[in-house]
């Protein structure tokens, strides 16, 4: 069992930045790909960031890519997502997940456990 707790969403402006963080425990972290997902309403799940148990590979989006960076932390099992220049299009409830491998995939079946998300809200 793993359980992944998201925090650090929030209200912000556009073009403002926030840094969201997943604290995980329970299986042996450092083994595992972490990623990000998001959703929006009325909108499917979607992919957002991902990052190897090493931390060396890492891939994005493409319309987070260049604002966005997933960093992770095995000695503290944390994984974290800053987000830069944020868009209204940005705003969804944000969630951490643990891959079943360590692919590091984009599709959200290849992840088994989720938390429970962080809002995200982009507004003026």
């Amino acid at each position: 069992q793993v359980q992944l707790v998201e925090s650090g969403g929030g209200l912000v402006q556009p073009g403002g930045s926030l840094s969201l963080s997943c604290a995980a425990s329970g299986r042996t972290f450092g083994q595992y790909t972490m990623g990000w997902f998001r959703q929006a309403p009325g909108k499917e799940r979607e992919f957002v960031a991902a990052i190897s148990w090493t931390g060396v590979v890492t891939r994005y989006d493409d319309s987070v890519k260049g604002r966005c960076t997933i960093s992770r932390d095995n000695a503290k099992k944390m994984v974290y997502l800053q987000m830069n220049s944020l868009k209204p299009e940005d705003t969804a409830v944000y969630y951490c997940a643990s891959g079943k491998t360590m692919v590091v995939a984009t599709i959200d079946y290849s992840y088994d456990y989720w938390g429970q998300g962080t809002q995200v809200t982009v507004s003026s």
